[in-house]
């Protein structure tokens, strides 16, 4: 059985980590560099580092900071905001990313995963997706979650797989940053379709969130970002915590 990975997120805006609440209401969590240390240390699987505002603001993700994050850790890293072509890929995984992950540019313009895939291989593709329901339907958001497409997102989920996508990153609009549980029937279905790993993004609260996540078979992986950030669960107490309820964790 594979293991399952606890990935802590950062979210940066103008060079500082933040969070919101349903993509909205930010407010400052830390120094990314100071943080991916600490989680690095404490037993993450993985990192995230998504510069949410680069596609708004259109410029590209902080190459010098995602230089000193890879300095300070030894885990696998992935990077997302504002990617839209290989040389932008280039330049990221130079910089110290293992993996990039792209949204809006991937809905904009599809072709950019089979390009990004055939240039360097479907294990570093991650392919983010931003839902939420509306009107019966689950619909793919663009632009950091403000913009709605006509995009249906298991159907979307498909195309990216077909297009050479090695991971999945799904985010529950609904869910993020309520605390209230991961969108575990949606995350179970897309996890069932699908052949690549999926990592399940969006409502996480408290440990018990985690274990029905992974009980359920629901995702390969789960991310979280504030309660991380807050220090209102530490990442060895929740692997911990996964491994005596039968989850298969790493554990340092």
């Amino acid at each position: 059985m594979l293991t399952k990975r606890i990935i802590p997120c950062l979210d940066i805006k103008d060079g500082k980590t933040v969070k919101g609440v349903n993509f909205v209401e930010l407010r400052d969590a830390g120094d990314p560099v100071e943080l991916a240390k600490i989680y690095s240390n404490e037993g993450a699987d993985e990192l995230v580092f998504l510069d949410i505002t680069a596609t708004v603001e259109k410029r590209k993700t902080l190459i010098e900071l995602v230089e000193k994050v890879a300095a300070q850790i030894n885990i696998p890293f992935t990077v997302g905001g504002g990617i839209s072509s290989v040389e932008d890929v280039s330049a990221l995984l130079n910089a110290g990313a293992d993996k990039v992950s792209i949204n809006s540019s991937a809905v904009k313009r599809p072709e950019l995963i089979n390009e990004l895939s055939e240039e360097f291989g479907s294990q570093c593709i991650v392919v983010a997706v931003d839902t939420r329901y509306i009107n019966g339907e689950h619909i793919v958001h663009v632009r950091g979650g403000r913009t709605p497409t006509e995009l249906r997102t298991i159907q979307w989920l498909h195309e990216c797989q077909e297009r050479g996508a090695g991971e999945i990153l799904l985010t529950s609009m609904d869910h993020d940053g309520t605390k209230n549980g991961f969108a575990i029937e949606l995350t179970k279905e897309v996890s069932q379709s699908l052949n690549i790993p999926v990592i399940a993004s969006g409502g996480a609260g408290k440990e018990e969130h985690f274990i029905d996540l992974f009980k359920q078979n629901a995702a390969d992986a789960a991310l979280a970002a504030s309660i991380f950030h807050f220090k209102e669960i530490s990442i060895p107490h929740l692997k911990q915590h996964l491994q005596d309820n039968d989850v298969e964790m790493r554990i340092l």
